[in-house]
């Protein structure tokens, strides 16, 4: 395996831009839930918040499962700020 094939293996291996940008700002709203969580004494949305956190890190580089998970999470968020 030459240079210019292993460098092209490399970057397919990458993460997409969308898939960073997704991956930070998953990450913003699950630290803010965390907080909010933590400062109100709600349980389940701060965990909620850290799974919203570090999901990221347990999918691979599957761009759409991100933000399906990441919305997912954001929803029961959502609902159980009330509870």
């Amino acid at each position: 395996m030459d240079e210019q094939e292993l460098t092209a293996l490399l970057f397919t291996l990458l993460p997409s831009p969308a898939y960073i940008a997704g991956a930070v700002l998953f990450g913003i709203l699950g630290f803010i839930a965390y907080r909010f969580g933590k400062k109100t004494q709600r349980q389940k949305t701060k965990w909620l918040g850290v799974a919203l956190m570090f999901y990221p890190y347990l999918i691979g580089s599957d761009t759409r499962l991100l933000y399906l998970v990441g919305t997912a999470l954001c929803i029961a968020i959502y609902f159980y700020r009330e509870s």
